[in-house]
């Protein structure tokens, strides 16, 4: 059903990244490979067939514009699969939040999924067909102490993905947010989250490949059917 797709993954040498790109791959996608180190990304691709890395930080708005520029002649053909999922996450109270911190968030977080859409949207409209898949949170939805920058930012990708469903009905565009709980990936290693109220131990937490799972039931339904949403949580 995918194959001869491509696709476009951010934050793809992550836990969840790295899921999605292997679930996509298995599927006969071929797909771009994002993430800012290359050693972990060239090692990611060279195990998954049809995939093709690209280093590039998400921060940088000329960055996004190479990266979309160079998608279509590495893919052989337009990007019709968008996955947001880079992504950085720190816990702090407000008041002790630094400038950097909030303007790097702000950038990977929202900023480039924005950019990214912004650009790759126009050509699956004017094919008829494409799929915008952002990875979002359970802080998308709700709140938890010391997580104000990354539930804005996570708030803002849900916004984001709701005015792009309302404009696309129609289009032959489908978007989809997946909302995961707590899942085990590299972000919570400078943290210890069963220590913290609300949040599971590590080994309590989502797979990765749950992720992945959920993204790849999305992407298969058939062209009239769109997943709006889909939220994971522990079972």
């Amino acid at each position: 059903m995918l194959a001869g797709r491509r696709a476009l993954i951010t934050g793809a040498s992550g836990g969840i990244g790295s899921a999605v790109s292997r679930a996509l791959g298995a599927a006969g996608v071929a797909a771009v490979l994002v993430a800012r180190r290359p050693g972990p990304l060239d090692a990611l691709a060279a195990g998954i067939r049809g995939a093709v890395p690209f280093a590039a930080d998400l921060t940088d708005a000329g960055a996004v514009r190479a990266l979309v520029d160079a998608a279509p002649d590495l893919l052989g053909g337009p990007v019709d699969l968008l996955v947001n999922n880079a992504g950085i996450f720190t816990l702090r109270p407000i008041e002790e939040t630094e400038d950097r911190t909030l303007d790097a968030m702000l950038a990977l977080n929202l900023a480039a999924p924005f950019r990214l859409v912004r650009a790759l949207l126009p050509a699956m409209r004017a094919a008829g067909r494409g799929h915008i898949v952002s990875i979002g949170s359970i802080a998308d939805r709700q709140a938890f102490p010391e997580n104000g920058v990354y539930a804005a930012t996570k708030f803002g990708a849900r916004a984001m993905h709701e005015v792009l469903r309302a404009e696309s009905r129609g289009s032959g565009v489908r978007s989809t947010l997946i909302s995961p709980a707590a899942t085990d990936t590299a972000l919570w290693d400078p943290v210890e989250p069963g220590a913290r109220g609300g949040i599971p131990p590590r080994s309590a937490m989502l797979d990765p490949a749950a992720v992945a799972d959920a993204v790849l039931w999305a992407v298969t339904r058939a062209p009239d059917v769109n997943i709006d949403e889909m939220r994971l949580s522990f079972a």
